[in-house]
């Protein structure tokens, strides 16, 4: 089945809800060049992650919504924000594992001065204290912690983010400025 339109898109999507594989793979062909570059956004601004590429993102992605067997979503819009949600994921998953192959794995730590150690931030330490902060804000207020998923790991605008979400372009900008002085404030 050739997906042309905005239908199309919906009925793959209500299959795919369903758990319908042959759904998911037709959308996730069809949605690729989008979902391709939503990845190659988040990974431009990561330079430090030179070993996860564009490609490898949208692949793991690709495979977490098999994984989950079914993908939940209203619309195309709605799939995006999804997918934002599922390549944070997949980055911080990254992250953590480069950072726990870096110190040793499972290896024997041996450590010449704590503090000297302690002051060797990776630059996927900013990104896992990210993490960290997006979780505790799900707790208090999630649409907050989606609005940043959207924008930070998806590069959508104020106004797509505004459409998934269904308020204004007005209150999406609020809630930036929310989350910014959040971050700013927080310890640590």
């Amino acid at each position: 089945m050739a997906l042309n339109t905005p239908s199309d898109v919906t009925e793959m999507l209500m299959a795919a809800a369903t758990g319908d594989r042959g759904a998911i793979d037709s959308l996730y062909a069809f949605l690729y060049p989008e979902l391709h570059a939503q990845a190659h956004r988040r990974i431009r601004r990561m330079p430090h992650m030179t070993t996860l590429d564009t490609t490898s993102l949208v692949n793991e992605a690709y495979l977490r919504f098999v994984k989950a067997g079914k993908v939940v979503a209203e619309n195309r819009r709605h799939f995006l924000a999804y997918s934002s949600h599922v390549m944070r994921s997949v980055v911080i998953d990254y992250v953590r594992q480069a950072r726990a192959l870096r110190r040793g794995g499972d290896a024997v730590r041996l450590t010449l001065n704590s503090y000297l150690i302690d002051s060797l931030a990776s630059p996927g330490d900013e990104l896992l204290r990210l993490d960290e902060l997006l979780s505790e804000l799900a707790e208090v207020d999630p649409r907050l912690v989606s609005v940043v998923e959207m924008r930070y790991f998806a590069s959508l605008g104020n106004e797509e983010i505004a459409e998934c979400l269904g308020v204004t372009d007005r209150t999406v900008r609020r809630d930036l400025e929310r989350v910014r002085l959040l971050l700013l404030e927080a310890p640590g």
